[in-house]
């Protein structure tokens, strides 16, 4: 999907707060994912009840250590990390050299033991 046709702020907010079609907003999700906004494409990958890209998104913020794309998509999906799971979080932080993500990964796993 090419960038034009991704809606402006305002016209997002509309399609966030309307009943969106599930096959539309799995398109603009996958429009803001092609173009590395996946932070953006998770309010409509929620819309568009598609669990395995959200997913897919958790895994990612794992991997690199993302402690922000971590907590939205945790509550998109509804559900929050567990400790061990901030804990592995903090790791691949760490490994990425993204520190204060470390830092607040493992404050996290603290708050959920």
């Amino acid at each position: 999907m090419a960038k034009s046709k991704l809606p402006d702020p305002l016209a997002k907010r509309h399609l966030l707060e309307a009943d969106l079609d599930p096959a539309k907003a799995k398109a603009l999700a996958d429009g803001y994912l092609a173009l590395g906004r996946e932070i953006e494409a998770i309010d409509f990958l929620k819309q568009a009840k598609a669990i395995d890209g959200l997913e897919a998104l958790e895994a990612a913020a794992l991997e690199r250590g993302d402690v922000f794309l971590m907590r939205k998509v945790s509550q998109a999906l509804g559900r929050d990390p567990s400790s061990e799971r901030w804990r592995a979080l903090a790791a691949a932080a760490e490994r990425a050299g993204r520190l204060r993500d470390a830092e607040s990964a493992v404050r996290l796993a603290a708050v959920d033991a």
